[in-house]
């Protein structure tokens, strides 16, 4: 099979080279990939969000099949605009791929569907949200109705600080057009988790579950970020647990995404909190998470490209999926300064030392190669450093004993990785 994989960050690398390994596959290209994507596809200069340059590219090399891998160019169209060239592509329509593109339709999709999830009430008008804000109290959780990067979420401790949050986003616009609404929920508590089930329009199948650390410091601490790092299987999120969000999150979901007419075929990314009432969606996302993905990939035993396939054909209902029982664990590599400003084009030294250390695969996120062959920077989060072995603690020993082996000043991390389970 000839594929493209679309993107270029940490969770497309995690993807091809886990496609690479597939004996169906004859031909591996990326667009517009990365340094790290190089050493196991054909990277090609053309933008993640560019559809109809993918769409020529793909025809032009009569791709079998395009794997979209982030959620810009899935709310843009792209899946559509394949299977209207007859292509074939795993990644959910622009209108299933909504349940990421708008806060508001996957709430009411949720409530439709029976889902469990936070009380929440949508505004456009600035003054009515923070009256909402008064009269509900603190803490409360603001969101921008539309795609901000992962970065438009704010769990507001005080009245104070979610009046800031919505001035931010609907006045300042500092998530731009997605700022044009604000979802404000009830503050959810418990532990968050990352689930995700493989989907092709009328069957679910579980991928499995991660967890993530989206703010930027130790302890949880600071601005939110795409996240610094991962592990998988979280200790907290039992079979009970799983066969629980399967019955009562992504199947019902993906019969009313049916039922509308717009099926859902991709991976489904529930986030949920495991709340003293049960697992409730916090929200959905249509695509592998990052760094979620790198520590998923490094564990599945089944061909990815098959599973793929199955769920762009809709033949999920014959497949199983084989993983290895190991827990994993990703730690992030962020340029200084994110996830503000930061400076690009840093040299990275010592990846082949780390990448040396037992059980552990580098996945680069933003990363260049510079004429004269050396690795630099090029975006906020630049390596996510994974590691599998017989234990959670051992695994996250392997990975930091990798980052310890990096050369890369300009750099940082969070040393406290699945600190809870821990």
């Amino acid at each position: 099979m000839k594929v493209l994989v679309v993107g270029g960050g940490g969770r497309e690398h995690a993807l091809c080279w886990a496609i690479a390994a597939s004996p169906l596959l004859e031909r591996l290209w990326c667009a517009p990939g990365n340094a790290g994507i190089a050493a196991v596809a054909d990277c090609v200069a053309i933008g993640a969000e560019d559809v109809a340059g993918l769409v020529g590219f793909a025809r032009a090399e009569r791709v079998d099949l395009v794997v979209v891998g982030p959620e810009a160019p899935l709310t843009l169209g792209l899946a559509d605009a394949c299977m209207a060239a007859g292509l074939k592509v795993f990644g959910p329509s622009r209108a299933a791929a909504a349940l990421e593109g708008s806060k508001t339709f996957t709430k009411q999709v949720a409530d439709a569907a029976g889902v469990p999830t936070a009380a929440w009430a949508r505004f456009e008008d600035a003054a009515a949200a923070r009256a909402h804000v008064r009269t509900q109290g603190a803490p409360i959780v603001v969101k921008a109705d539309g795609l901000a990067a992962g970065k438009g979420v704010v769990v507001a401790a005080t009245v104070a600080e979610a009046e800031a949050a919505i001035t931010g986003i609907m006045e300042d616009r500092v998530h731009g057009a997605a700022g044009a609404a604000v979802v404000i929920e009830e503050c959810l508590v418990g532990q968050e988790i990352s689930f995700f089930a493989l989907c092709d329009g009328e069957t679910a199948l579980p991928l499995g579950a991660a967890q993530d650390h989206k703010r930027v410091g130790e302890g949880d601490t600071g601005p939110n970020t795409g996240g610094m790092g991962a592990y998988s299987p979280p200790p907290v999120f039992t079979e009970a647990l799983r066969e629980q969000v399967m019955a009562e999150v992504v199947r019902p979901t993906l019969a009313e995404m049916a039922r509308r007419g717009t099926p859902f075929r991709g991976v489904l990314f529930a986030g949920l909190m495991l709340t003293a009432q049960g697992p409730k969606l916090i929200e959905f996302n249509v695509r592998f998470g990052d760094p979620e993905c790198q520590a998923l990939m490094v564990r599945l035993r089944s061909d990815l490209l098959l599973a793929l396939l199955a769920a762009a054909d809709g033949e999920l209902r014959n497949f199983a999926l084989r993983w290895d029982p190991r827990p994993s664990l990703t730690v992030v590599m962020a340029a200084a300064g994110y996830p503000g400003a930061y400076a690009g084009g840093t040299e990275i030294r010592g990846l082949e030392r780390a990448a040396a250390v037992p059980g552990v695969q580098v996945f680069h996120a933003g990363t260049a190669r510079r004429a004269d062959g050396a690795v630099v920077a090029t975006g906020g989060r630049v390596l996510g450093v994974t590691a599998v072995a017989a234990t959670l603690p051992e695994a996250r020993a392997a990975a930091y004993a990798a980052v310890d082996a990096i050369d890369w000043p300009e750099g940082f991390c969070r040393r406290d990785i699945a600190y809870r389970a821990l």
